[in-house]
């Protein structure tokens, strides 16, 4: 069952946000915010899986409650639903930790899969969005340079990129978790990285995680 808080400020948008997700039985909606300091306690209290998330709200909003939910609690999945189109609001939620940015046009469908799709570790962004997150790469970040990973390297980058946490890796392949780090350490300095972020960005553009799974 995916956990799900609705923040909005406006009631009559939570009341439809709950009637959409009150018919699907993977989703539970525990709890509701129509401010920043309803969502920082609701996190705290609540088990919570996603947020999801009005950037225009009364109180801590925006970027800065973004900072905060992904510092706080860096498992909960942040799902931007705004009524701001602009490319840049879209580049600056995903960098202060938001795993998915939708605008309140999208359909029913793309609401319920990006849900699930954050829920699941995966990140849910436009072509648009993935395009600039990589134009604000560093410049000497290139395309090929994933070419220099070892096989291990690869496979331990795309867990990474599909949000798989460090132990969460060591598990899966049967490595310790100094040994996965290790890896981690090592992948980034071949492409030439410093944060998780950068990662994601590199994989999502370059259709990395495809090429993993395929």
């Amino acid at each position: 069952m995916i956990k799900v808080c609705i923040a909005d400020d406006h009631a009559l948008m939570r009341e439809g946000l709950r009637h959409i997700f009150s018919t699907e039985p993977d989703i539970d909606i525990i709890d509701e915010a129509k401010d920043g300091e309803q969502v920082i306690a609701c996190a705290r209290r609540e088990q919570l899986d996603v947020v999801l998330l009005d950037l225009s709200m009364p109180g801590k909003s925006g970027v800065d409650l973004i900072c905060h939910l992904h510092r706080q609690h860096p498992g909960l999945a942040i799902l931007v639903l705004t009524m701001y189109d602009e490319i840049q609001y879209a580049v600056s939620a995903i960098k202060a930790g938001a795993r998915g940015f939708l605008t309140k046009g999208c359909d029913t469908e793309q609401l319920l899969g990006a849900v699930r799709l954050v829920h699941a570790g995966h990140r849910y962004i436009s072509t648009e969005v993935a395009e600039r997150l990589v134009l604000d790469l560093p410049r000497h970040v290139h395309h090929d340079r994933h070419l220099r990973l070892s096989q291990r390297e690869f496979e331990v980058f795309a867990m990474l990129a599909s949000g798989s946490s460090v132990s969460d890796i060591a598990c899966s392949a049967s490595l310790s978790v100094k040994t996965v780090s290790t890896h981690k350490m090592r992948l980034m300095q071949k492409l030439q990285i410093k944060t998780l972020s950068e990662l994601v960005q590199y994989a999502v553009t370059y259709q990395l995680l495809d090429q993993a799974t395929s």
